[in-house]
């Protein structure tokens, strides 16, 4: 069932960037969360998002790993992003008590570094999970 979510704008009264996809998204997370709820491992629910994804035809790569590169010095640091969706829009995946200032960070610091502008930061352990979605665009 696809859903619709309102029309949201930034600052600007612009709409958003990647709308369209970040909803595809978001109703795919909402769908996994109203299966399992919260509480599971942070793999449980990238796994079930991977599932749902491809249920719904939204194209995605999985577990993509960010190289790093400092004044010509390419580092394999470990960084690894979570999902990445068409190319455009990167999702990090928490199971967490509370977001922190550190999950924002990462996930702008991928963003900054890949050239992607939008991401969702989706914490999974929340009742409701409208109050874990976090939407940033550089």
């Amino acid at each position: 069932m696809q859903r619709n979510f309102p029309v949201l704008q930034n600052k600007n009264n612009q709409p958003l960037l990647e709308k369209d996809l970040t909803d595809k998204i978001i109703g795919a997370a909402i769908e996994v969360h109203k299966i399992l709820g919260p509480g599971l491992l942070e793999s449980a629910y990238q796994a079930c998002m991977e599932h749902e994804s491809t249920l719904r035809n939204i194209p995605f790569e999985r577990l993509v790993d960010l190289p790093l590169n400092y004044k010509g010095l390419d580092l394999d640091a470990g960084y690894v992003i979570d999902l990445v969706y068409d190319k455009r829009v990167i999702v990090e995946l928490k199971a967490v008590e509370r977001v922190i200032p550190v999950h924002e960070a990462q996930l702008l610091t991928y963003m900054k570094i890949t050239g992607i502008r939008v991401g969702l930061l989706l914490n999974f352990n929340v009742p409701v999970l409208k109050d874990g979605i976090y939407r940033r665009a550089l």
